[in-house]
């Protein structure tokens, strides 16, 4: 009998595997990589056409040694590592690490870790696939010189430590971007008129729209107070009575993104934690029969399900729920590239395991997560929800009110997935009207209304605006998105992106000196050449052929500019408590901060305000620049807390000539000088030094 090995990336997935393929296969864990390119330096020869220099990673030596062992034991060795081309890069580095000879070492991958997948992947084993090998060499090449050439620069400039990404650094600026929109907003008013109506005994609300010569547009408190003026007495009458029928089709199942965005949106969960939690849910969990991977494999680009997966669903649909729910064929859903397909979505592995079976054996976050995964996937092949619609137009004065409502007449999918957004989930209700029927008013009120900014990027949003860009791809959303956080370039605050001051000095400095790297469309279209790659369209060394020249001749500029000169800490006029010298400002991974000079003998450090040059217009004291504990810079007043002035937008010591409140500083290019009160809408540009000369 022929001693067969398989190695897999983890432990986990080890153990799932030893029940489905019996003693006569030997399984190991390889956990994770096992070369890579070395910490030590750029690990790229530039001058022999960006050959890779990989080392084996510190403290793998002794794990390779016993898998080397059991390898030359072994008439069969089989790489399992995972189905992406980290995992086929993972697999042909283990050749190299291991010694393995090629004619008895074969590739195996699976979808889903369920006993039929691994049995068929054994059975259809194949080659190493240099395409995907070589799609992640230069991903990795393109990562490590971008970083490795940048981060010094960055050190030079402001502090050690600091890194520069490919995709990090695009992450941040759209964050920085949608900021400074944000901070550079200015409300626009606007109002509306709602008719609170009455037909016999039912009440609903009909809103203004304009008069029967078309559509107005409502400003001002004077226009809308004219409007109620004629509007008093008059008789509201139904002019137009529509009626139909609307259907909402079910969401597509889960792909790696849209996942990443839901479970932040309904969970709470960070993409990292996500993509924890789904693999474990992959990797195999406890269930009472067994160890069980509960869902596919969760980095993938496509919606499609295979036909045995939609003939199971199928028919637990028709059980469960009767044929009215069931569709008679697959539905099928866009993939955005059609290279991505060789993955199906995120599904359940047996649609069976239903979420509350399987509650007691799996921890919470397991658990909410799978229930999300479950419902999704068989919502996506139900029948689509129906509504009956109705809308009416009402005139009275010469003016035109609509009202619609819809009514659920059909839930369909909505039986199963019911997180829904942007519309009512069974609709809202008007009664029953007749044209030419005449109404009572109970009520007529006009609102003020002011246009709000761009929202700032939750996580949710920032994973689907990256996917819908094209920048990085499934497996790097959550690392990009952890690392900007954990560099603390960006700081997470009421479950939105606001960029720390840290991150704005690194983003003005990646602008001004590395424009492509920076550039949103130039990142989309290095990423389709590493889909070129892995297609088979482009040799990889190519890419980075095209990248490395002009790279270079910006990073020597930039060299330039920043120079070798070693740059002096600012002297303050704080003098240290512990020694007498005057203070220096230095910078650490929460901003500037004061420090003696005298370090390591004196180690007295204290936080540093620096004073935004206006004061207070509460009590007239300085306004100081200070940071919240989530590194968002924001003004206060140095007598905190006896005075709570406080602004995220710089005051300018002045009063609102309209309302007496505050006045505050909002955007760049120009400048304007607003109220921080909405109701008060006062504005003006800010008079530059020049613009009165």
């Amino acid at each position: 009998m022929k001693r067969k090995l398989v190695i897999v990336e983890s432990p986990a997935k080890a153990k799932t595997l030893k029940k489905f393929l019996g003693s006569g296969y030997k399984i190991e864990a390889c956990v994770g990589h096992v070369r890579d390119l070395p910490k030590s330096q750029l690990g790229i020869s530039i001058e022999d056409d960006y050959e890779p220099k990989y080392i084996t990673i510190r403290g793998k030596g002794k794990l390779l040694a016993k898998l080397r062992k059991e390898a030359k034991n072994s008439d069969v060795v089989y790489l399992a590592t995972d189905p992406d081309r980290e995992g086929e890069a993972i697999s042909w580095h283990l050749i190299s690490a291991l010694n393995l000879d090629e004619g008895k070492t074969t590739r195996i991958t699976f979808n889903e870790i369920t006993k039929k997948a691994v049995i068929r992947a054994v059975k259809e084993a194949r080659r190493i696939d240099m395409n995907l090998v070589d799609a992640q060499q230069a991903r990795r090449e393109l990562d490590r010189i971008v970083g490795y050439k940048i981060s010094p620069l960055l050190w030079k400039k402001v502090k050690k430590g600091l890194s520069a990404g490919r995709v990090q650094s695009v992450a941040l600026k759209m964050i920085c971007d949608r900021e400074e929109e944000v901070e550079s907003f200015i409300p626009v008013e606007y109002w509306s008129i709602e008719a609170a109506l009455k037909v016999k005994k039912s009440a609903f609300t009909a809103k203004f729209t304009g008069d029967v010569s078309g559509k107005i547009e409502l400003s001002s408190k004077a226009q809308c107070d004219e409007i109620l003026a004629k509007l008093q007495g008059a008789k509201f009458k139904v002019t137009e009575v529509r009626k139909g029928t609307r259907t909402r089709k079910p969401p597509a199942p889960f792909i790696t993104s849209t996942l990443q965005q839901e479970a932040s949106k309904h969970l709470g969960y960070a993409a990292q934690k996500t993509m924890m939690v789904a693999q474990q849910l992959y990797e195999g969990v406890e269930t009472g029969q067994g160890t069980v991977g509960l869902i596919t494999y969760m980095r993938t680009d496509s919606t499609r399900i295979s036909d045995e997966g939609f003939d199971s669903l199928k028919a637990f649909i028709l059980q469960n729920f009767g044929e009215d729910y069931a569709n008679e064929t697959k539905v099928e859903y866009k993939t955005k590239r059609a290279g991505q397909d060789a993955h199906e979505a995120i599904r359940p592995t047996d649609v069976g395991l239903t979420p509350d079976s399987l509650k007691p054996y799996l921890s919470a976050e397991c658990h909410k997560l799978y229930k999300l995964i479950w419902e999704r996937y068989v919502a996506s092949q139900m029948k689509p929800a129906l509504f009956d619609t109705v809308s009416a137009s009402i005139e009275a004065g010469g003016y035109v009110f609509r009202a619609s409502g819809s009514l659920l007449r059909f839930d369909g999918f909505q039986r199963v997935y019911t997180r829904l957004e942007d519309e009512e989930k069974s609709g809202v209700k008007i009664p029953e009207l007749q044209e030419g029927e005449t109404l009572s008013s109970e009520k007529i009120d006009a609102s003020q209304h002011f246009t709000q900014p761009p929202p700032r990027y939750s996580e949710a949003l920032l994973v689907k605006t990256m996917e819908d860009l094209g920048i990085g791809r499934p497996s790097t959303y959550a690392a990009t998105i952890s690392t900007i956080v954990k560099r603390r370039y960006v700081a997470k605050q009421d479950k939105v992106f606001y960029p720390t001051e840290l991150g704005e000095i690194v983003n003005d400095i990646m602008k001004n000196n590395f424009e492509d790297i920076v550039d949103i469309d130039f990142t989309a279209k290095m990423e389709e050449d590493l889909d070129k790659v892995e297609d088979g369209e482009i040799f990889w060394k190519e890419v980075i052929r095209r990248f490395y020249p002009g790279f270079k001749e910006k990073i020597e500029l930039a060299e330039a500019r920043v120079g070798e000169v070693e740059i002096v800490d600012e002297v303050t006029e704080h003098i240290c408590e512990g020694c007498g010298r005057n203070m220096v400002i230095k910078y650490g991974r929460f901003g500037k901060f004061l420090a003696c000079p005298g370090f390591p003998e004196c180690r007295n450090t204290k936080p540093f305000f620096e004073e935004a040059g206006v004061d207070c217009p509460i009590c007239s004291a300085k306004v100081l620049i200070k940071k919240s504990k989530n590194g968002r810079k924001y003004f206060g007043c140095e007598n905190n807390p006896e005075c709570a002035f406080m602004s995220w937008s710089k005051p300018t010591g002045q009063k609102c000539p309209s309302c007496g409140d505050v006045l505050v500083e909002k955007g760049r290019k120009p400048t304007r000088i607003v109220c921080v009160s909405e109701k008060c809408g006062y504005s003006e540009v800010k008079k530059e030094a020049d613009d009165d000369e």
